[in-house]
């Protein structure tokens, strides 16, 4: 007997619904001449049948073996345009950087995000979004002492959790993203969170939650065929439900501090926020609740899990290779002693430095990166993009780039180091995308990791658990987080 699983039997149906509209739609299968060649597709799935959904970037890094770094897929009867390697995705992202600015209307992202905030928001909203915020995160820590004494408190709350597991194995998968997640939260909202408060470890699991399903291949189907999906019980559904929750807490926390909004006194991006929102009132303006709910559920979900996914694959990673956390830990002997790491440490650190910077190459935290929209048409390398593609400027292939990256699916600090042992950069170390769409958070991650990770290494060695595994291998997710594991602590002093 053939068996049918749920995924097929709900392919079928889709493909039951779609037919009629598919050859209704004659333009979509038509095709240009100039287009960027790809894979052929087949009528209503496109390509999807040759996609590793769960990874679809190991699929496209071996379509572009064979048709370039510059090609198409279909994926439905959407035409994407995938770009591969670092030249060509910096000369997309920054040669042609206003022409690639926008972002795709995604169905799932429309359903909760609606096109406000910063991450998926379009237009002028985006760009007036952008710039208060990149202000605001100047104004309230970026650069600034302030910052630091922030991040040292949170650092010293990790740490005595840490020591309270006394060196028996234990999943730092929460914790860890709560004490990255109280600096954003501090900058944003103006207060801090006990590590394990409840309703701040909840806030995290729907994030976590949401980032996990985002990746699912079910919601590859959903953004392909959401006519369909949108009436079908599935993780699109748990998304935005997940989300609401989110944005009541965030909405009673920014309602509850208006009536103590002080123009002098503004302690947080939210402060800066409704300060604005009361002097526009009066005009059409972007300051609205809507807005703001999304921009602080887009910071907190962005300050907080790219940081502390990177810091939970550079602990695991520190366990594998015990040589080089021990190299890690004599440079910070020698140049940090007891004293608290400081980031004036890191020029004078560049064993740590490389090797910090080899975590998030090889992390490969967002490997198909956000997708990105074209504003005109772009004539590139001999073919036409026409506006308003779907394009996916493919990170993995950039972090992975064997012309830049000596032994590019290893973990290899020397990446970063020249001959004598100095710190040496990579124009292909683009973790943070490039562009105008670029991780707003930058410099804020940067200082994070090198003050989290040289003080976790400064007080423990990490081994794993007698007997463990430790697989490498990602989890599947928006993000790629290392595998569910465990790990031990063991104090240095």
């Amino acid at each position: 007997m053939f068996l049918w699983d749920p995924t097929t039997i709900l392919l079928a149906i889709i493909l039951g619904f779609i037919v009629i509209k598919f050859f209704h739609n004659p333009k979509q299968r038509g095709s240009d001449s100039r287009f960027p060649p790809g894979p052929k597709a087949l009528p209503i799935i496109g390509n999807i049948h040759i996609l590793d959904l769960k990874r679809p970037h190991k699929s496209l890094m071996q379509l572009s073996k064979k048709y370039g770094p510059l090609f198409s897929i279909q994926i439905g009867t959407k035409k994407i345009v995938v770009l591969c390697g670092y030249e060509m995705v910096k000369e997309a992202l920054i040669t042609h950087a206003e022409e690639f600015s926008e972002r795709p209307k995604i169905p799932i992202f429309q359903d909760f995000l609606k096109g406000y905030g910063i991450i998926f928001a379009h237009g002028d909203n985006w760009k007036t979004m952008r710039r208060f915020t990149l202000t605001t995160l100047r104004d309230f820590g970026m650069g600034k002492a302030s910052l630091e004494d922030k991040i040292h408190e949170e650092c010293g709350h990790l740490l005595d959790l840490f020591k309270s597991h006394e060196g028996k194995p234990f999943d730092n998968t929460k914790i860890m993203n709560a004490a990255v997640a109280n600096i954003i939260v501090s900058i944003i909202l103006g207060q801090r969170f006990d590590l394990q408060d409840p309703k701040f470890l909840r806030l995290m699991s729907l994030f976590n939650e949401n980032i996990r399903l985002l990746g699912s291949p079910m919601i590859t189907l959903y953004n392909t065929y959401p006519q369909v999906l949108r009436w079908v019980p599935g993780p699109h559904k748990i998304i935005v439900k997940n989300f609401d929750e989110l944005k009541s807490f965030l909405i009673n926390t920014f309602k509850n501090r208006v009536d103590q909004l002080e123009r002098n006194d503004q302690r947080s991006l939210m402060d800066a926020y409704l300060i604005r929102q009361k002097e526009e009132k009066t005009i059409p303006t972007y300051f609205h609740d809507e807005n703001l709910t999304v921009l602080l559920s887009n910071l907190f979900s962005a300050g907080t899990e790219t940081t502390s996914t990177t810091l939970r694959w550079g602990l695991l990673l520190m366990m594998k290779y015990p040589d080089i956390q021990k190299g890690v830990q004599t440079e910070i002997d020698k140049m940090i002693g007891s004293s608290k790491p400081q980031t004036f440490h890191r020029k004078e650190m560049p064993y740590t430095d490389a090797v910090i910077h080899e975590i998030q190459r090889f992390a490969n935290i967002i490997p198909n990166n956000l997708p990105h929209e074209t504003t005109e048409d772009v004539e590139m390398r001999g073919y036409v993009i026409p506006k308003g593609t779907h394009i996916i400027p493919l990170l993995a292939s950039v972090l992975r780039d064997e012309a830049h990256f000596e032994k590019p699916e290893e973990f290899y600090p020397q990446h970063f180091l020249d001959s004598n042992g100095q710190f040496m950069r990579k124009e292909a170390f683009l973790p943070f995308s490039a562009g105008k769409r670029s991780c707003a958070g930058e410099n804020l991650a940067k200082i994070e990791l090198f003050l989290f990770f040289t003080s976790l290494l400064q007080n423990f060695t990490f081994q794993a658990p007698p007997g463990a595994d430790l697989d490498l291998t990602p989890a599947v997710g928006l993000s790629t987080p290392p595998q569910s594991h465990m790990i031990c602590a063991l104090p240095r002093n």
